[in-house]
This record gives C-alpha cells, structure tokens and sequence, in this order.
C-alpha cells in the first residue's frame, strides 16, 4: 500500500499545506494569545498601559531572535486601528523610506495612523535612520524598530532619544512549551488532525528552542510533519524520530533536571581539577544537548572568582568576557568564546581564599549583627554626631606616606580576626606580601 505523505492531508482550514510555516500560522493576533514578556504586557506593566490608553509611542524593542518582537509590533498596530508597514532594513533604502512618510502624511490628514515597523533597525546607516527622524518629530509615523544589538551603540542618539527603549527577554520553558501545546490545538496549527506525542517531548523542543519561540514552532513542525502516519490517518511523533529531527541527543538532558546539575558539577569540577580535556567534553555535552550558553558562562564568572580568584586577576575578566559574547554571538557561534575561557579558568593558578574569606565573614556577620561600627570609621555629617564623637581619630589614608591609617576597622568583638588568608598561588603572592606589610604596619610594627 501506498504510504499517504502528511502533506496530502489537508485539514479543514488548510494549516497543514506545507506552503505556510507554522510559525506564520501561529502567531498571535491579540495580546491576550500573546506569549511571555510579562514585565512589559503583564496586567499593571507599563507596555500593556499604554496600549490599554491608547499612548502608543514611537519605541524600540531589544531582545534575542524568536522573542516576539514583530508580533508585538503587528498586535500593537491593530489594536490602534493603525496601518501597518514592514520595512526591512536589509532591502530598503532612503527613497522607500520617503515614499512611505509622503504616504503616512497623507493618511494622516483623513485621520489614519500609520505605525511603522523597522525590523534589524540597527542595520540602517546613519542617513537612513535620519530619514524617519523629521516624521517621528512630527508625529506622522509611529516607529517601532527591532534589534538584537544595542540600541545605545545601534542607534543614532537623535532617534533614540524620541523612542522609549523595551527590552523583551528570551521566553523561558514554561512560555514555549505553552506555545507548542496551543500549536498542537489549534486549527491553525496541527489542531485538524490527531498527533501522539508524549508531554515530556513537547518540552524537549522547548528546552532545544534556547528561548525562540521561531525555532520551537519550527521543532515541532519539522518532527509532526516526519511523523510515522498510522491507517486511521493519526500521527505518532517518538523519542528517537524527535532525536533525529533535532539533531541532537537532547532526550538524555532535561534542563531542570537532575542531569543538568550533574553536567554542570561534572564542567565545575573537572575545571577544578585542571583537567581541560573533560572539562572542554562536558562543555560539548552541555552545549550540544541544548543547555542555555548564558547559564554555562555564568557558572564560569563564579569560578573565575571562587577558584582562581587573586592567583590570577585576569580570570574574572576572561569570564566576563566570554558571557558578553555568548549574549552577542549566541548559538553555535559561541561555542569557541565558551571553549577558550573553560580551557583558560581551566590551567590558571587555583586559589580558593576569596571563597573562603568570604564564607568566614558570612558566619560572622550572622553571629554578630549588633556588633556596633566602630566611632573611628563612622560618618559624622551633623554637629550632633561630632558632638558624640562620630569619625574622631580618622585618619584619611592618603594623606600617609605608607597610605596606610593605623586603625581598627572590624567591629571591638572581631578585631583580631582574620578572613583573607592568602595562598602563594599565581599571583596571589604579592597580595599575600603587600598584606603581610599592611597588617605589620597596622599593628605598629
């Protein structure tokens, strides 16, 4: 018997044609279908204000690809009963930009708004963006531009400084796996037909989407439409058709799951270890299962500071580094920033004496929260306090040759105390010296 292709079964309103993507089929059209960015849209928050009023501004959205940006824009345009223009700021140029204001300005004398939509905004060159400028002054257009880059480098300061600046973050899992669900519901999706697909699947795809709404819609689409097609025309989407779809092995690694944290200690400590070769593998594992970059280069900057700490400065740095590259880069394009700051953290000097100090401290301030500030060190902004003897005896270091104050600075009970040992690790040498020499000179010495 002839297999039927999922493509010659049309449901009643067309969606599975295969022309239409099932992102484009999905996306929402009210903002009550819209999903995540509740600190913009959330009832009280001051996006969902100004639509609710009807003060739609001139604005800019900043976020990561897939997060809504041009469905918003969409939303936005018709709850204002405004036309609505797509430009793209890869394919326009300044002479489409003047034929569509000439347009806008004449919609505006029969009492139409127009509300234009610039997506990649931050593509324009400076002439381009000068063109919407006049127009957004005057209040003829309503312009809403998109970028993943930001718009305090992207653009120009003019324009800027008349659009007010949202930033739409990346959709968690809860966000996506409530999106693949609807898709699976609705007639505009998948909902004309009966597909078998477990729960813990639809979150796998959500998991694999890294936060773009695009690339889950596209997940599930790419697995329902490989389905395995049984007689009665239902379709059966399993683990390993979903692996095969993916392309990735994302099926062992649930990101709240118990395999997440023992991949991320496994990176922790073979880094501790000095062992770059596991390190570099349970990065690959990590990053190739899905795992957000952005959470793996957060965990570094903590070990920059918990495990290399002073015995080599440059580590947090290199951290830091790494994580504003996985924020511009993304996917896969940062896997090679993540590589070379896991390999760096991985050889550099150990020393765990910020850690230590720190949780030393920690016990301390707990145990002795009514310890009083010594008078010594107090601030004495009114004659009152002077009176009482707030900052007697300071000393303002600087004006020492040693550029050092023999004062007591930890509270009476804890002034012998010592909380930053450091080792002869790296660098951290010459902070244990210049130490030594402070507390010699402090004691009087």
């Amino acid at each position: 018997m002839e297999q039927l292709s999922l493509f010659d079964m049309q449901s009643d309103q067309g969606a599975v044609s295969g022309l239409v993507p099932l992102a484009d089929r999905m996306r929402p059209q009210t903002l009550e279908d819209y999903v995540g960015q509740s600190q913009l849209l959330g009832e009280g928050m001051i996006l969902r204000r100004m639509l609710e009023k009807d003060m739609v501004s001139s604005m800019i959205f900043w976020g990561p690809p897939g997060v809504g940006k041009t469905t918003l824009a969409r939303i936005i345009a018709n709850r204002t009963k405004s036309n609505f223009v797509n430009f793209s700021a890869v394919t326009s140029g300044i002479k489409e930009i003047k034929d569509i204001m000439k347009q806008a300005e004449e919609s505006r004398i029969y009492g139409v708004r127009t509300l234009v939509f610039v997506d990649e905004i931050h593509r324009f060159n400076k002439a381009q963006q000068d063109a919407f400028l006049p127009y957004v002054e005057k209040g003829s257009i309503t312009l809403i531009g998109a970028t993943t880059e930001n718009p305090s480098f992207e653009i120009n300061a003019a324009l800027l400084s008349r659009c007010r600046v949202f930033v739409l973050k990346e959709l968690d899992g809860e966000d996506l796996t409530k999106l693949l669900c609807r898709a699976l519901r609705d007639k505009r999706g998948f909902g004309g037909m009966t597909v078998h697909m477990e729960e813990r699947l639809v979150g796998v795809i959500a998991s694999f989407a890294n936060g773009d709404a695009r690339r889950a819609l596209n997940g599930l689409e790419t697995a329902v439409l490989n389905g395995k097609i049984s007689p009665d025309g239902s379709v059966t989407v399993t683990e390993e058709l979903l692996e095969q779809c993916l392309g990735k092995k994302t099926l062992l690694y649930d990101k709240k799951g118990e395999e997440h944290y023992n991949l991320i200690s496994a990176l922790h400590k073979s880094m501790r270890n000095s062992d770059p070769d596991a390190a570099v593998y349970w990065l690959a594992r990590m990053l190739e299962a899905g795992e957000d970059p952005l959470f793996i280069a957060r965990r570094l900057i903590r070990f920059a500071s918990e495990d290399v700490g002073l015995a080599d400065s440059q580590a947090l740095q290199i951290a830091v580094a790494a994580y504003q590259a996985c924020h511009f880069n993304g996917m896969p394009e940062c896997n090679l920033n993540l590589t070379q700051a896991v390999v760096y953290l991985t050889l550099a000097p150990r020393s765990n004496a910020l850690y230590r100090a720190y949780e030393t401290a920690k016990a301390d301030a707990l145990n002795s929260l009514s310890e009083p500030v010594p008078l010594v060190i107090r601030n004495a902004p009114t004659s009152l306090m002077e009176e009482l003897h707030y900052g007697e005896g300071y000393v303002y270091a600087h004006d020492t040759k040693e550029k050092i104050a023999r004062m007591t600075c930890l509270p009476e009970g804890l002034k012998d105390k010592r909380y930053y040992i450091p080792t002869k690790e790296g660098e951290e040498r010459i902070f244990q010296e210049r130490l030594e020499q402070s507390r010699e000179f402090r004691n009087g010495r």
